[in-house]
């Protein structure tokens, strides 16, 4: 057993959550690291990782991760010793620690003895051990469980001088982020008391008066299992919230069993364009930094737009903040339909994107490739051809850069435009029997943002009801459900003088999934000046043509408009004749609305009308090229990405931190090459 005091401790500044201690303990500079899983390994391998970590300019690793049965071998019998050495020995080399709670995958004798951990599929389906994050999170022998282990390591690395962050749990609603079990049910019945406070006020939210659905005792409100048909959207849209939370309520408990011994930072890592269970809006303010793990969908056309939107969205759920990438990969990921590994220079402009966007650390999954598991053609920064290797050369490179960086550290990003996200609405939406299954969120987002991402303009994302009193323009790429406090946030900033730009089958319903009166769009009728008479879609590969030469798909609107001008009209289709995009003047401002599916050149032709009335320019750079700025107290900076095959010219002045060499303006970028500006 080694011993420790607080003494070693010191503490670097660093940007914080409000109200949270700084971040992370004992690291200067940009964090660089990754997971690392030694128990994997004999203790000879890791005087090895260590010194090649020091070679990497690794100073932050993750560990116990998944260790819960390594370090609770038996009900209340611990053996740490393994830990103590392993923080030890990183200390010695100048690693410090992120130290889990490794509760996401239960030891097998908790299985054992308190069966009734196991989580239950809506279809009745029991679920069991072998794999990772199988449990139920109401299950009492649970979480009493992962109190005892979180309360344990508290107790015992508090003040050991490696570690400098608590990581709880692991990736949160991944892969199972609802169960359907008895002891589910009864949480579920304790969440909507407490939100609805009687059964007559339930039913009227949830409208059970259709179908005969009523309830007069909360014991007979069940989760939504699988039934003959679709089941209450409005009990499914609940049961999403109460899942999301309750995954909350566990991530609370053991942070504030880490609190009662620790004062160091606490985080846990998001997932927040992958995990669709979780509202992250409402986690963002639980933890103290923001962290998140993205992977590159690598048969994805343009994947590094998707990376940035993933980034924005991130830095968005931070508050501004600087955040944690906490996960990514080095090269090919194991778990897609056709692992493409990055090619040279792919994995610098991956992680150098994120810094860019608001990062201030670049972790990955893995330091070491495992020999066996699941996960055993997962890249990793010591990858299996070790260190005479592209990915581990560049991994070494990497650390360089980023150490030359230091200054970079704490700085923020400010945005042009800002894009309306609301997860709540994402759940509405794709739930069973909406009008057309090509209904999709992500889809929409995705699309928006590629036009932003294409203008060189950097977004915010905000929730429904944020503040947008900073931006020029706003856009909405699919806001079905809408509260009547989000509404009003958006007809305030158009009448103060915004521009709002707002897709189909937007303001539809309320909170409750429940239309709102008056007819379509509901809660935006009058902002946007117009009144949808009748949902339109299209059948499945059917086009409508635009006046100016605009195609749509998927979807059409019969349209009456009550303000609105027409800007295009239908040429033919279910909706010939009618207005297809129309501009509202409201109060000092203008809404637009896009009554159809637009991509590509259609979708760009009309959101540069958008951009030309919200008087947002386009900044002028070759396409693929990305160039994103962040400001600092003493001075500012540019991150310019080639994502292109052929060097590229601009226009900046300043110092290459990279390199440090100076930089005038129409020096050119190479092709899939980076820099990082401090500004003139």
């Amino acid at each position: 057993m080694c011993t420790f005091t607080v003494a070693g401790v010191f503490m670097a500044f660093g940007v914080s959550r409000p109200g949270g201690p700084p971040w992370p303990v004992g690291v200067d500079g940009l964090v660089y690291g990754g997971d690392y899983n030694p128990e994997q390994w004999p203790e000879p391998v890791w005087v090895e990782d260590v010194e090649l970590m020091r070679r990497a300019g690794v100073n932050l690793v993750s560990v116990a991760i998944h260790s819960w049965a390594l370090l609770e071998p038996r009900p209340g019998e611990f053996d740490l010793g393994w830990l103590d050495r392993l923080l030890d020995l990183l200390h010695g080399a100048g690693v410090s620690v992120n130290l889990a709670t490794p509760t996401v995958v239960p030891p097998a004798w908790l299985y054992r003895t308190h069966p009734e951990i196991r989580p239950v599929t809506r279809e009745g389906v029991v679920l069991d051990l072998g794999s990772r994050a199988t449990f139920c999170p109401s299950a009492p022998a649970y979480r009493e469980a992962a109190a005892r282990v979180t309360r344990t390591l508290a107790a015992r690395y508090a003040g050991h001088p490696a570690l400098a962050l608590w990581h709880v749990h692991n990736e949160y609603g991944a892969p199972l982020g609802a169960c359907y079990c008895a002891e589910s049910a009864r949480a579920f019945r304790r969440w909507l008391r407490s939100r609805y406070g009687s059964a007559q006020a339930l039913n009227a939210a949830w409208g059970t008066a259709f179908w005969g659905q009523r309830y007069d005792d909360w014991d007979e409100v069940e989760p939504p299992r699988a039934t003959a048909t679709a089941n209450n959207p409005a009990q499914e849209l609940d049961f999403l919230r109460f899942c999301s939370d309750e995954l909350l309520s566990c991530y609370r408990a053991e942070r504030d069993v880490l609190r009662e011994h620790s004062s160091l930072p606490v985080t846990t890592n998001f997932m927040t364009t992958n995990c669709r269970s979780i509202d992250y809006w409402r986690w963002g303010a639980e933890v103290d930094v923001v962290a998140n793990d993205h992977y590159l969908t690598a048969e994805a056309e343009r994947p590094h737009v998707d990376l940035a939107l993933t980034a924005d969205l991130t830095r968005a759920v931070a508050d501004g903040q600087p955040w944690m990438l906490m996960e990514h990969s080095t090269s090919a990921v194991n778990w897609q339909p056709r692992n493409l590994a990055k090619r040279p220079g792919e994995m610098a402009r991956n992680s150098l994107a994120h810094v860019a966007r608001g990062a201030d650390a670049v972790m990955f999954f893995q330091w070491r490739a495992s020999r066996s598991g699941a996960e055993k053609f997962h890249s990793a920064m010591l990858p299996h051809a070790g260190t005479d290797s592209r990915v581990w050369r560049e991994v070494v490179r990497l650390g360089e850069d980023l150490a030359s960086l230091r200054e970079v550290r704490g700085s923020l990003v400010r945005a042009d435009v800002a894009v309306v996200w609301d997860w709540e609405s994402w759940w509405a939406l794709e739930l069973p029997w909406r009008p057309s299954v090509d209904l999709g969120y992500r889809e929409r987002v995705g699309a928006f943002y590629e036009h932003l991402w294409d203008a060189h303009l950097t977004a915010d994302f905000v929730p429904p009801e944020g503040d947008l009193s900073e931006y020029r323009l706003v856009v909405v790429p699919s806001l079905y459900l809408t509260t009547t406090p989000a509404a009003k946030v958006l007809a305030d900033y158009v009448a103060g003088g915004g521009t709002l730009a707002v897709s189909y089958f937007s303001g539809v319903v309320d909170g409750n999934d429940a239309v709102h009166p008056g007819g379509h769009p509901g809660a935006l009728r009058e902002v946007l000046g117009l009144t949808v008479e009748e949902f339109l879609p299209l059948r499945r590969d059917e086009r409508v043509a635009l006046t100016g030469g605009l195609t749509g798909d998927v979807w059409a609107e019969d349209i009456r408009p009550a303000g609105a001008r027409s800007v295009l009209d239908y040429v033919d289709g279910p909706a010939s004749g009618g207005p297809a995009v129309t501009r509202n003047r409201f109060g000092a401002g203008s809404a637009w609305y896009l009554s159809t599916r637009l991509r590509g050149e259609s979708l760009a032709r009309v959101l540069r009308q958008v951009r030309d009335d919200a008087g947002v320019a386009p900044v002028d750079l070759p396409r693929d090229v990305e160039v994103v700025r962040r400001h600092g107290v003493h001075a500012d900076y540019a991150f310019v990405i080639n994502h292109t095959d052929a060097a590229a010219e601009v226009a900046l002045n300043g110092v290459d931190l990279l390199t440090g060499t100076a930089w005038p303006a129409g020096t050119t970028v190479p092709a899939g090459g980076t820099a990082v500006l401090r500004l003139e």
